[in-house]
């Protein structure tokens, strides 16, 4: 059994229904099992900043699929949910990104694990430091990471 840390994000329409919608489909998918679920965050947008605010939160899951069977799951969550990706870091109406994958580390022109980004944003490291603050990410304690963050920043709009 794999381990396998998700963050979800939308900032499009009917943010929290989007964010049900897939963590549903994720529940209901035969390899995988949702194991925790973080709080859901208010989060100002990062990379491209004129854009609305998200709605983001950390799922912990077990699975059977391969790191690469993930990724095409949480594309095919992405596409039945009517992403369209216009730009890099733009608009969307659901982001499920893989942020870990046990302990490997993925480098291919798909998928690269842990998520490059991860420790740079305050909206995957503070819910992810709510539900496994233990867990090591580049050398360093999540919570650790989390403490970079004014935790203030993020409003949670609804606890786990």
């Amino acid at each position: 059994m794999n381990k396998a840390y998700l963050g979800l994000g939308s900032n499009m329409g009917d943010k929290k229904r989007y964010l049900y919608d897939a963590i549903q489909i994720l529940n209901h998918h035969e390899q995988i099992t949702i194991t925790t679920l973080s709080s859901l965050y208010e989060t100002a947008p990062w990379g491209y900043v004129d854009q609305d605010i998200f709605m983001n939160l950390v799922v912990e899951i077990e699975t059977t699929l391969g790191p690469i069977e993930l990724l095409d799951v949480c594309q095919q969550i992405e596409n039945e949910l009517g992403r369209v990706r216009e730009f890099k870091w733009g608009p969307r109406v659901i982001d499920v990104d893989i942020l870990i994958y046990n302990d490997e580390k993925i480098e291919c022109e798909r998928l690269i694990v842990p998520h490059p980004y991860m420790t740079e944003r305050d909206f995957v490291m503070i819910p992810l430091a709510e539900i496994c603050p233990q867990l090591v990410v580049k050398e360093k304690k999540v919570q650790d990471w989390a403490q970079n963050f004014n935790q203030e920043a993020l409003k949670i709009i609804s606890s786990k």
